[in-house]
């Protein structure tokens, strides 16, 4: 939870949350005690540039399925590759048709850390093209792994783990997560080691999570007064709002240094900003948001239908026939609701006076939308 000083109370957030058919309105308020927010560690703001995991990719065939693989009649990429295959292994079967249902065709991606170096062993995921039902039992071929270079960074093997399952027979079916993806943990050897060298690097450019410049302020003098102390000069300086540049000591390693600078602290600054989702119903408002003085006033409108057919009968020993008379009840409701004087120095106050004039839940969002219309809300309103 960070630093805790001594003094009001002042990072309030809060959470509004609509279920549909409950008139439910969840507040979730975290407040610190001091004027100040909580300190938080450089690196977890931060991400150093250049420093960044690689997309691998790669096609292979999974075999011994049980009966779930690809049909190969339907997907005949997988045909041709088994033929290719086994060619490959000098055994002849390109003239000869196929009919079996225990390979499938699958897609394999994987993760390249930065720096890695051959013999690093990464975790893969297999997924099927074609129109096979599972990948349950069914082992890699050794598959290679291209990066976007068209270069092949590793290579994978091994048993698949699947936790979907699927089930099925002639009247019902039943399906448990997603049977045609799977994992193998370390299942590729990293061939070509990633391009890059950290210690190579005479500046590094350190960006931030969430772009700010008094952020960005922040960490560059807190970094300058560790370098200034250990190194005796200033090393850091602010670019824009995203991110800053230090220059690397001569006297320590690149690596050595950043884990050092990573565990010094600062106070990020927050925007002052409301978020809306309409689709789920969430409001969140963000500690610094400030309300001026408005009047607000909130009615709903009910309208209710009612079908009440009548039934009506011929007379006897005539030729009329039974009739359905239509007959409708409508009914038009509006409820009160008074006009309340909201006037909130920060994010309780708002709070508070919504729940005093008796807010209800479905129309937080449009309160909050018409007070930034009228220019009240001294924030950004962000409706996703």
């Amino acid at each position: 939870m960070g630093n805790f000083g001594v003094g009001g109370m002042s990072n309030w957030i809060r959470t509004m949350n609509f279920k549909t058919g409950f008139s439910c309105f969840l507040i979730a308020l975290m407040a610190m005690v001091g004027n100040l927010q909580a300190n938080v560690r450089i690196k977890d703001i931060v991400s150093l540039q250049g420093v960044r995991e690689n997309q691998l990719i790669g096609y292979g065939l999974v075999v011994g399925l049980n009966g779930t693989g690809d049909s190969l009649r339907n997907s005949p990429f997988t045909e041709n590759s088994l033929k290719a295959m086994l060619d490959r292994l000098g055994i002849g079967q390109s003239n000869v048709g196929m009919r079996t249902k225990n390979v499938a065709a699958v897609v394999v991606t994987a993760k390249l850390p930065a720096f890695a170096n051959p013999g690093l062993k990464i975790d893969v995921t297999v997924s099927s093209i074609g129109d096979a039902s599972g990948l349950r039992g069914g082992t890699l071929l050794l598959t290679p792994l291209y990066g976007a270079d068209g270069e092949v960074y590793a290579a994978s093997q091994g048993a698949l783990i699947v936790s979907g399952f699927s089930a099925e027979g002639d009247a019902a079916s039943v399906v448990t997560n997603v049977p045609t993806t799977g994992r193998i943990p370390g299942g590729a050897s990293v061939e070509t080691a990633a391009p890059g060298n950290l210690n190579d690097e005479k500046k590094l450019v350190l960006q931030l999570t969430n772009p700010d410049f008094n952020t960005v302020i922040s960490i560059t003098d807190r970094i300058n007064q560790y370098t200034k102390r250990r190194f005796g000069r200033k090393l850091a300086r602010e670019r824009d709002q995203l991110s800053l540049e230090i220059v690397a000591p001569k006297t320590i390693t690149n690596a050595r240094f950043f884990a050092s600078i990573g565990n010094l602290t600062v106070r990020p600054d927050t925007p002052a900003r409301i978020i809306v989702d309409e689709r789920t119903g969430t409001v969140i408002i963000g500690a610094n948001v400030k309300v001026s003085k408005v009047a607000i006033t909130h009615g709903g409108l009910t309208v209710s239908i009612t079908e009440l057919p009548r039934i009506s009968q011929p007379e006897p020993f005539s030729d009329g026939v039974t009739a359905v008379e239509p007959n409708t009840l409508l009914t038009v409701q509006e409820d009160g609701s008074a006009i309340g004087i909201v006037e909130g120095p920060d994010l309780q106050q708002l709070v508070k006076g919504l729940n005093m004039m008796g807010a209800k839940p479905t129309g937080i969002i449009a309160i909050l939308q018409g007070i930034k219309s009228a220019g009240a809300i001294q924030a950004e309103l962000v409706v996703q």
